[in-house]
């Protein structure tokens, strides 16, 4: 919404959110008080509560706001490729870029995750759920013979192998381990792919 036509109410709204999302970066979710959040959005500390019930509250709307997933999907679904093989190819660079230039994610998911037991994954999945069925589309009607894979699931296995090529690489960054992958991008599409076994002729 351009800020122009946004409420007093609706800009109070994303101030708060915004700050609370800079403090949680800096110095983390526990460490947070909802009196540094209004702080550091030049509120009285009463005012924020005239938006947000709880500090868990402002993290529920934070984390849904700024999921990557509004704009990796977006990125997935203009992937090139007029081959599965192709579009997958591109698509898994694409979500991977986009992953590598949000390390804040990985924070606030475990954030989410610890603290919440993945309480807000749900709303999540609601949020980003009219994207996906554009990019199930992509999977069925790119040339290439599919195995009968549901084609949810076959979307599932997308996000959660790539999505762990991003963990993973998170993880083992600055590791003797990080030097052994050349390439591992390139390999774990193959096995997305072909599997792990060798085709028997």
């Amino acid at each position: 919404m351009p800020e122009e036509t946004r409420t007093k109410g609706e800009r109070t709204h994303q101030t708060i959110v915004e700050a609370a999302y800079s403090l949680f970066l800096e110095q983390g979710y526990a460490a947070t008080s909802m009196r540094q959040i209004a702080e550091r959005c030049g509120l009285a500390l009463g005012g924020i509560y005239n938006h947000f019930t709880s500090k868990e509250a402002i993290f529920s709307d934070l984390i849904i706001a700024k999921h990557p997933f509004h704009e990796i999907l977006p990125l997935l679904q203009a992937a090139p490729g007029e081959t599965v093989e192709e579009f997958v190819r591109n698509a898994a660079k694409s979500m991977v870029g986009e992953l590598g230039r949000r390390p804040d994610f990985v924070k606030f998911l475990f954030v989410e995750l610890v603290e919440f037991n993945g309480r807000d994954l749900p709303h999540m999945f609601q949020a980003v759920f009219p994207q996906i069925a554009p990019l199930i589309q992509r999977f069925q009607t790119s040339r290439g013979e599919l195995r009968q894979i549901p084609p949810f699931v076959l979307f599932r296995a997308f996000l959660g192998l790539f999505f762990s090529f991003y963990m993973t690489e998170y993880l083992l960054a600055g590791t003797p381990a990080a030097e052994m992958q050349e390439n591992a991008l390139d390999h774990f599409v193959d096995i997305f792919l072909h599997g792990i076994l060798l085709s028997s002729q």
